[in-house]
């Protein structure tokens, strides 16, 4: 990501190439970082195992143009942050073995129209990008010339939306790097880049359980928090509160409906921001595209957990309620379709089409009546919206990206991260399908 950063210093001043040579020769980890694993001991054996039935980590058939590049898992989407932004990764401890085959022009151009492929289907909505650095050395780095050629082949629809850069287990290099430059880097940019130290930090952004954070980032991590006093350890990872009585993020749907005076299936969160947004949300373009003031959103969840009112006609942010309403499928304690329906959903794409109908309904037919009915509840507003897709530019397709990955979620996230795809294109079909699947 440095080299990033130098690559748009270079372009921006005009400059063909790096300004010094040395840079290029510079470590970016430390010297122990210099033996190399196998590939495979990246990943625990869980994950190993994973990645082998889906041909070693790609979602792609093994006769797919991208599939040597996907396979390696450099980078990976991992739904929305806290924020209602959509998470991408990029692991650098997994570049090696792009770095030891003969790169050349046409690698080059595979591997930057697999990373336009994935993130096409993204950059549009607001995201976040999370780098893990921990194994780029000076062995399996690309080169700065490398970067920059890569880097010139995307626009300025990459770069627009992402709304925050989060550098894991930056080393001084980094840092440094940054301090030096920070004259030449536009303050707007600036203040996207955040720092994170230890994992734990990232809890405060995305739920770690939704990553496939790799082991040796994950053994590193470690090491450097055994290095830490008991104290310090214990500042880092406090205990987690106890619910609170009027809660609504994070509990089972049972309980909300246990706890609302009406016996009401479907929870107040989702009531009121379905509510809010059918009178000012249909025809606002790319609505639950955009995130909202971090704050806010903070301040909204714990008015609704302390048991206050929330009127959202009183907040100048239509995106704030789009965002609280995918927060809080997010937090659900299990997906709105359930764990039980994890794998018929996502192997729904070996269903004929003229069966979908009658499969959907039968899948449907299982889940508690409190999940059902908000699941309708929900569909038959985002119908609405896709209604106005001439102008708020989110017709089935769009909608079926933002809210698949809040809907299902596995209980393995390397096995979610895969299944991103099949669940999109599952939630999709039943946007098309509303009518058939819910008519009595």
């Amino acid at each position: 990501m440095s080299s990033d950063l130098l690559v748009d210093l270079n372009d921006d001043l005009g400059v063909d190439d790096p300004p010094s040579n040395a840079l290029d020769q510079l470590k970016l980890s430390p010297m122990g970082d210099k033996l190399w694993p196998p590939d495979d001991s990246s990943m625990s054996k869980s994950e190993t195992d994973i990645s082998k039935q889906l041909g070693e980590g790609s979602h792609l058939t093994w006769d797919h143009p991208y599939y040597d590049i996907a396979r390696h898992q450099i980078v990976e989407v991992a739904g929305d942050d806290n924020f209602g932004r959509k998470v991408i990764v990029f692991n650098a401890c997994r570049i090696l073995p792009l770095v030891l085959m003969r790169i050349d022009f046409s690698t080059i151009i595979l591997l930057s129209r697999y990373l336009k492929a994935t993130l096409d289907q993204y950059v549009e909505s607001d995201y976040t990008l999370i780098y893990f650095h921990n194994g780029l050395t000076s062995e399996n780095k690309p080169s700065l010339s490398w970067l920059r050629d890569a880097y010139r082949e995307f626009d300025r629809k990459y770069k627009k939306n992402i709304k925050a850069l989060y550098i894991v287990h930056p080393t001084m290099f980094i840092k440094t790097l940054l301090i030096l430059f920070k004259p030449l880097i536009s303050f707007k940019f600036g203040r996207k880049i955040n720092y994170i130290n230890y994992l734990s930090e990232l809890e405060d952004i995305v739920k770690c359980e939704q990553l496939v954070i790799p082991t040796r980032v994950r053994d590193y991590d470690e090491k450097i928090r055994a290095s830490l006093k008991a104290s310090v350890q214990a500042q880092m990872s406090p205990p987690r509160s106890p619910p609170l009585p009027n809660q609504q993020f994070g509990v089972p749907l049972p309980t909300l409906r246990a706890r609302s005076s009406d016996n009401e299936a479907v929870p107040l969160v989702m009531r009121d921001t379905v509510a809010f947004l059918m009178e000012q949300g249909l025809e606002i373009e790319g609505i639950f595209r955009r995130s909202a003031n971090v704050t806010l959103v903070k301040d909204v969840q714990h008015r609704y957990n302390s048991g206050e009112e929330v009127s959202f006609s009183q907040m100048e942010d239509v995106h704030l309620a789009a965002v609280i309403l995918k927060t809080f499928l997010r937090e659900l304690p299990e997906p709105l379709l359930t764990y039980q329906l994890y794998n018929d959903i996502v192997n729904f794409h070996n269903v004929d089409s003229s069966s979908q109908v009658t499969a959907i309904r039968n899948m449907l037919v299982m889940l508690p009546e409190e999940n059902y009915a908000s699941l309708k509840f929900l569909i038959e507003f985002l119908v609405q919206v896709s209604a106005q897709s001439e102008i708020n530019k989110m017709n089935n397709a769009n909608l079926a990206v933002v809210f698949g990955p809040n809907l299902l979620w596995g209980q393995d996230a390397a096995m979610t991260l895969s299944a991103i795809g099949p669940i999109n294109n599952f939630t999709r079909t039943l946007l098309d399908q509303h009518y058939k699947v819910f008519s009595p």
